[in-house]
């Protein structure tokens, strides 16, 4: 591999193990894609022979079969980074007449594909809050696949008396959890790590906020750390949302405002943008107003994110791996584009004698409020 960047791949039925040297040898390429809005995925692509340990013995042993769990560390100057912990949902091999020339390509998801397996619509859950539901739906994922869960309570509490109504399990656990928080303005996803075999099953607001990552730098000679940075800004996204929900007993439409946005999407900037567009959102009838009120909020939130950048890196020039789902400072950008960004998507792309990251960021309102950020 690159000076200063140890790989680690470890695949196995339920426990991982480090993969035989053979298959080492024979990986020609690793990419890990890590959203903040989707479930993250991976892919490996190995060269095979005919006559190659992979094609004789690991195929058809199952050793590559569809659930098999895959674990991808990223070791960059002595830190480890759990890139991936997932399982394989494919795989695909190209023979070729050309010697050396065929390969195998192994695709995969995270752990939440696990999640999604089963439909269990029914199961009931009598008296208990989102956030208890949602920790109970975790807990069976806990020794298998290592999932800690991180629940974060909600401000839009809603905890119905048995006598009134019992709440019912909808869908596989993945939809159902995804509907929760939905329910209320929160996210859902698992993030890989800290140590090989735990995650992190992240149910809460989308965190912009806390310690930011080393800035991505451009246009600043020596220190520049990025080989490409480019920039958007849209007038025209962000929305106010309007909902009209109904009163159960008179049947009257009463309309919901939308709260606050910074409660969920701090301003990273000073210039905030106008909203020019009014949409009505529908089918809320039914929903309570805490619910209408934590949808409106969460869609305003990200309606808001008006500037965007994407761009790409050198994993040993930044120095260290970059992160979705949080903070970055740009700089050499020029005071408008300068500033603090959310990481909403990261690609990995690893291969012989190369570590590079392709990345997408956002931010609500142009000009930093703070004109430093970290080195």
């Amino acid at each position: 591999m690159l000076k200063g960047v140890y790989l680690t791949l470890m695949m196995g039925r339920i426990v991982p193990e480090p993969v035989p040297l053979q298959v080492v040898e024979a990986l020609k390429n690793v990419q890990v894609s890590i959203s903040s809005s989707q479930r993250s995925g991976f892919q490996l692509t190995l060269n095979v022979g005919q006559r190659s340990l992979i094609n004789r013995e690991l195929l058809p042993s199952g050793y590559f079969d569809t659930l098999n769990r895959v674990i991808i560390i990223a070791t960059v100057k002595g830190n480890p980074n759990v890139l991936m912990d997932g399982v394989i949902a494919r795989i695909e091999l190209a023979p070729s007449n050309e010697p050396g020339q065929s390969t195998l390509t192994v695709t995969g998801e995270d752990v939440t594909r696990i999640m999604d397996l089963v439909d269990i619509s029914g199961v009931p859950y009598p008296a208990m809050s989102a956030e208890a539901r949602v920790a109970l739906i975790l807990a069976k994922y806990t020794a298998t696949y290592g999932i800690i869960p991180k629940v974060i309570p909600s401000i839009f509490v809603n905890v119905n008396l048995p006598t009134a109504k019992i709440e019912g399990h909808q869908g596989t656990d993945l939809q159902y959890i995804n509907q929760l928080a939905a329910n209320v303005g929160y996210v859902f996803y698992v993030e890989p790590g800290p140590k090989p075999g735990a995650n992190v099953a992240y149910w809460g607001p989308e965190i912009k906020s806390g310690l930011p990552q080393p800035a991505l730098t451009i246009d600043s000679d020596a220190s520049t750390n990025v080989e490409s940075l480019s920039f958007n800004f849209d007038g025209f996204a962000k929305t106010k949302y309007v909902a009209l929900i109904q009163e159960p007993t008179t049947k009257i439409s009463i309309p919901i405002p939308v709260p606050d946005i910074n409660l969920i999407n701090p301003t990273l900037g000073k210039n905030l943008p106008t909203s020019f567009q009014v949409k009505p959102i529908r089918d809320f009838a039914k929903y309570t107003p805490t619910q209408a009120a934590a949808t409106l909020l969460a869609k305003t939130a990200r309606s808001a994110n008006v500037v965007g950048a994407s761009g790409s890196l050198n994993v040993l020039r930044y120095g260290r791996v970059l992160k979705a789902r949080q903070l970055v400072g740009v700089r050499g950008a020029g005071q408008l584009y300068d500033g603090l960004y959310y990481v909403n998507r990261v690609t990995h792309n690893i291969q012989q004698g190369e570590y590079k990251q392709n990345f997408t960021l956002s931010r609500n309102a142009l000009i930093a409020s703070n004109q430093r950020v970290t080195v």
